[in-house]
């Protein structure tokens, strides 16, 4: 007769989410029994993603200082916070270290240890080292979860899924370029977590396109190269002559920016400003709905300006014209981009220090290059000027503006589905590979062993090859036999390839028009064609539509994940308590 709650999927996410359901219990559960399965084939803590048998090669993204799978007071959450330490505090590195995956790995997978140390008397948690096939049961009533490999389901009073990053089927012209690649002896690699991605047929000397220049290219660069028995001498790199010749393009042509290198020194930009919990309730309250380009974008882009010429103004004055309580009054009373840019325009004289988002987005817009090689010169010069920029506290007003980001997607979560594209552009500003893996491209550049090949990379399958090109550079085409698409899967319902997210969409689990499964943004429960909450399924992460920047984030900074794992775990024991209250009576 005890509860039992089954959480499917025992990486970040669930760990996180055991976390919050050990510090809520003692006030929510105390006294009563309750059995909590993870279901996950992969260690718990880690996950597939995050799972210590790795290359040693692959890095995190992000600063150890910067990671932390613990809440703290800016956390807007219902439950206690209960503190704990950083990667860098946990592991005894300097705070700017970029730790290798496999530590981190450990490190969550301590995190979960003490989750379980931490639950209360009478809460016992069970790992199921299996893939959960599907989810069945009566709306009302105990659901079923389906095991590989095993005859009966478990018995679950309510069940939540915290999947991460799940494989896809191809679509449409990934499936047409896989097809031309089987008949014609081609090699194509399609989106996929590059550490697990066999790369044994990219020979070496051979020219290898790679559509995409995010972080799964920087893996699948670092994979082979060093990876490959070469190394690096200061700037220089040293080959093994068992690389290929990679290729590279992407939509924006260019990589991620660079982590930013220093740390921040004086007060914060006070936000949120522009676009806080009021603005989204407002949202949220429109009968007819909203857009999000039309309705969130320009609050977004106004919160990010702020931020940026907060810093400027307050840590940087001698850059600008005016006082700064002079140019808040008139950015505040600004009425559109017309009347905001005229006002920078006058305000802060060298456009270097002004944001222009659009321009960040999109820096190769209109931009042409005579020949190849010139491109090459030109794109490294930008990545140059991108660490040099990232690296130089004298333009901490870009600190400014990630600070700005992370605010911004905080309040964004509660507004449900965005849409990929302000996913991407987050990923893209914020997100980026740290400085020396972008000072590696350039040495690999400089090696000949990566060629850039512009925005907006069209690639064609004709006359037995691949064939990549570009507007950047007029005029100018490689072929080669093998492509790699270099991202993970679209997080999408209809094209999972695990038939569980299936067969909830057919059981009547509603998706948005880009393909996330439907949520309820303040606790996670799922949603139907109708707008119903689900009583007994909960889903968290990526594939939802109210994902959040990651499973971890950098401390004081809020964290959107931390605060639905709380709201979660706290939905989920008043609900079993009241079921063991009854079976008790």
């Amino acid at each position: 007769m005890r509860p039992q709650l089954v959480i499917v999927g025992a990486g970040p996410r669930g760990t996180g989410l055991l976390e919050r359901i050990a510090a809520n219990a003692p006030e929510l559960y105390a006294g009563t029994g309750l059995d909590i399965h993870l279901v996950d084939p992969h260690p718990p803590g880690g996950g597939r993603i995050w799972r210590e048998e790795q290359s040693p090669l692959l890095w995190m993204n992000s600063h150890a200082e910067d990671v932390t799978m613990f809440t703290d007071e800016t956390v807007a959450m219902d439950g206690p916070v209960r503190e704990g330490p950083t990667l860098h505090e946990w592991a005894g590195l300097h705070g700017g270290t970029f730790a290798g995956r496999q530590l981190q790995g450990r490190y969550l997978r301590w995190v979960y240890e003490r989750a379980l140390a931490a639950l209360p008397e009478g809460i016992t948690v069970h790992h199921h080292s299996r893939r959960a096939l599907r989810v069945s049961g009566p709306r009302e009533g105990r659901q079923q979860v389906w095991l590989e490999g095993r005859p009966r389901p478990l018995l679950a009073d309510l069940v939540i899924l915290a999947l991460g990053h799940l494989d896809a089927e191809l679509p449409d012209e990934q499936a047409e370029l896989a097809a031309y690649a089987r008949e014609h002896g081609l090699v194509h690699l399609p989106p996929d977590f590059t550490a697990d991605t066999d790369l044994s047929p990219l020979r070496p000397g051979e020219p290898v396109l790679v559509r995409g220049f995010g972080l799964a290219f920087v893996d699948l660069m670092v994979l082979l190269t060093e990876g490959r028995g070469g190394r690096y001498e200061g700037d220089t790199y040293v080959p093994s002559g068992r690389e290929p010749v990679l290729y590279v393009g992407s939509r924006r042509g260019v990589p991620y920016h660079s982590k930013i290198g220093y740390d921040w020194s004086g007060d914060r930009p006070p936000l949120p400003r522009f676009f806080g919990p009021a603005e989204v309730e407002g949202l949220l309250a429109r009968p007819a709905g909203f857009d999000f380009r039309r309705d969130v974008w320009p609050l977004v882009e106004k919160e990010l300006g702020f931020a940026h010429y907060h810093r400027l103004f307050t840590a940087h004055p001698e850059r600008t014209a005016m006082a700064w309580a002079g140019f808040e009054e008139k950015y505040t009373a600004a009425d559109g981009p017309a009347e905001t840019r005229a006002l920078v325009g006058a305000a802060v004289p060298d456009p270097a220090d002004r944001l222009d988002l659009a321009a960040l987005d999109h820096p190769l817009e209109g931009v042409r290059y005579a020949s190849h090689e010139a491109f090459q010169d030109g794109l490294r010069a930008y990545v140059e000027n991108d660490l040099n920029r990232r690296h130089d506290p004298s333009y901490s007003a870009d600190f400014a503006v990630f600070l700005g980001l992370l605010s911004v997607y905080g309040q964004i979560v509660r507004l449900g589905n965005a849409g990929s594209w302000w996913h991407g552009f987050f990923s893209y500003l914020a997100s980026g590979p740290p400085g020396p893996r972008l000072r590696q491209m350039l040495a690999l550049s400089r090696a000949g062993l990566l060629r850039f090949v512009g925005a907006g990379m069209t690639v064609t399958a004709e006359d037995g090859v691949f064939r990549a090109a570009s507007p950047t550079v007029p005029g100018f085409c490689v072929e080669a036999r093998a492509l790699v698409e270099a991202r993970l899967p679209a997080p999408t319902v209809g094209r999972a390839r695990d038939d569980l997210l299936r067969d909830l969409h057919a059981d009547g689990a509603a998706e948005t028009a880009d393909g996330l499964l439907r949520v309820d943004p303040g606790d996670g429960r799922v949603l139907d064609g109708a707008g119903r909450p689900h009583p007994r399924r909960f889903a968290l992460g990526p594939y939802t539509d109210a994902r959040t920047p990651g499973a971890f984030t950098r401390p004081r900074t809020g964290g959107p994940a931390f605060r639905q794992n709380d709201a979660t775990a706290r939905t989920a024991l008043v609900f079993l308590r009241g079921l063991s209250g009854r079976a008790a009576a």
